[in-house]
């Protein structure tokens, strides 16, 4: 089960004062390359990736460069685990071919570790690159030029480390670098950045924190998808964009909503007699306008889906979604029933999303009736709805599970306390300013996950970071085993803040 060796190089390996165009490697036995392109990291980047030949099985590898190489730069070819042995497919991990343009070999070194700044898991092979920070350098390097090192983290490990370094003062990223052109697009990858100057040589251990960031509003298109609806799509958050719509010099009333799982927004209006019409968007950062053109189509009515469980738990909400933006809720109208008494409720409308939550209490091992009667909504265009009728009944308490978990060695207050799932999805989360002691009643029996938010800015929700203004994404730190919640049991879990 032995590895290939290496016999022979051409140069040979940690050359000085070199100018070939040509390296051949020569093994004891016949190696084939498996992943080469997504395993060899050439440091410093080259402008054309070197030619790696045969494709087939053979006892020598070949590299024909197509670059001219920088003056007194020590040049790094690490295979990872690309070269293996035909027959057994045994790995030669690790190797590396180093040679030097100039008169000697720099050998400093830097290591250190990446993670993900909000998932528990972190993606394989992320890229890790050193910018030198020369007289021309500045902060917008990383979208256009390349790295003067690079590493990676290879396949599961979350650990980088940088060999033949010389020394001098440099900027330390990493990069889901999902386009593989070493340059970072807000758009695709995810960035993590050291926010000081790193000097090498250094003894620091550095970790870097993957997040995405949030993309500046940009205003995308905008099309008619009904005759009373226009799409406008857009990318970055839209929260502060405003959004008008013109015929002519004409000003429409609209309603604008949120699209359900797509970065769109939906621009209501009543419908009119035009050819087209003019949609005008504002942010801060943004002013644009787009002409769509109408077209005969179909007019979007008023539709309601309930979304209310037929098994209710403890810790679910009565929703009920809108096609159409709602203008006024007779509350007289919507009524929750446990057999036949009216119970007490709450309404809560968000008119963004199009979006009815019904808050009321509930016991076990009941039967509950919500009705919603005829014109109890109203929507934009004036059109009301027909009664609606859903049945549905709650199980006993002792079908569920119950969490406390006790908070050791927090730093500061406030956090949020959630619960994710085995997908990363947040099924149950709490907000303390000062408790220290967190109980989640009810749970549906499951396998969980605990991480802690540090809500720096105390606005309720994780921030990502910004890589241009200098913001680190807000502190998550994740409970580290599993938590396996059972019908009828009590857990409490200690837990003791490393990080």
């Amino acid at each position: 089960m032995e590895p290939p060796k290496v016999l022979k190089t051409t140069p040979e390996n940690f050359s000085t004062a070199f100018n070939a165009k040509e390296i051949v490697i020569n093994f004891d036995e016949y190696v084939k390359l498996k992943d080469v392109n997504k395993q060899l990291i050439v440091s410093p980047p080259l402008k054309y990736r070197p030619e790696i030949t045969p494709y087939t099985a053979s006892k020598y590898i070949k590299i024909r460069l197509r670059d001219t190489l920088l003056p007194n730069t020590t040049y790094s070819f690490n295979f990872g685990q690309s070269i293996e042995d035909n027959n057994e497919g045994n790995k030669l991990r690790g190797y590396k071919y180093v040679f030097s343009t100039g008169s000697y070999i720099d050998s400093l070194t830097l290591s250190g570790s990446v993670k993900d700044a909000l998932d528990k898991d972190t993606q394989s092979y992320i890229s890790v690159m050193l910018y030198e920070m020369h007289e021309q350098f500045n902060d917008s390097i990383i979208y256009k030029e390349n790295p003067r090192y690079v590493t990676t983290t290879m396949d599961s490990a979350t650990t980088f480390t940088f060999e033949n370094l010389k020394e001098g003062k440099y900027l330390l990223i990493a990069l889901k670098d999902q386009n593989n052109n070493f340059r970072f697009d807000p758009r695709d990858d995810k960035i993590g950045y050291h926010s000081e100057v790193v000097s090498i040589p250094t003894n620091e251990k550095i970790k870097l924190e993957l997040f995405k960031e949030i993309l500046d509003f940009k205003a995308v298109r905008a099309f008619e998808t009904s005759k009373n609806k226009i799409v406008l799509a857009y990318e970055g958050n839209p929260e502060k964009a405003e959004v008008e719509l013109y015929n002519g010099s004409e000003k429409l009333q609209t309603r604008i909503t949120k699209m359900p799982d797509r970065d769109s927004l939906q621009v209501w209006y009543q419908p009119v007699e035009a050819d087209s019409l003019m949609l005008m968007v504002k942010s801060d950062t943004l002013e644009k306008s787009f002409s769509v053109k109408l077209r005969e189509k179909k007019v979007d009515t008023l539709m309601i889906s309930a979304k209310i469980p037929r098994t209710f738990g403890f810790r679910d909400t009565a929703t009920l979604e809108f096609l159409t933006p709602i203008e006024r809720i007779d509350s007289s109208k919507v009524k929750i029933y446990k057999d036949s008494v009216e119970v007490e409720s709450q309404i809560k409308y968000d008119s963004f999303k199009q979006r009815l939550e019904l808050a009321f209490q509930t016991e076990e091992k009941q039967k509950y009736t919500f009705l919603m009667l005829p014109e109890a909504v109203t929507d934009f265009f004036g059109k009301s709805n027909d009664s609606l009728k859903v049945d549905f009944a709650t199980k006993e308490y002792s079908e569920y599970g119950n969490l406390k978990i006790v908070l050791q060695n927090v730093k500061e207050f406030p956090v949020i306390v959630q619960l994710t799932d085995n997908k990363g999805k947040v099924v149950a989360e709490h907000y303390t300013e000062e408790e220290n002691e967190v109980e989640f009643m009810y749970l549906n029996p499951a396998i969980y996950t605990i991480r802690i938010v540090y809500d720096s800015n105390k606005n309720g929700i994780w921030d990502t970071g910004n890589y241009l203004k200098k913001i680190q994404p807000e502190r998550v730190v994740y409970y580290p085993e599993p938590i396996d919640v059972r019908a009828n049991w009590d857990i409490e879990q200690t837990f003791i803040l490393k990080e």
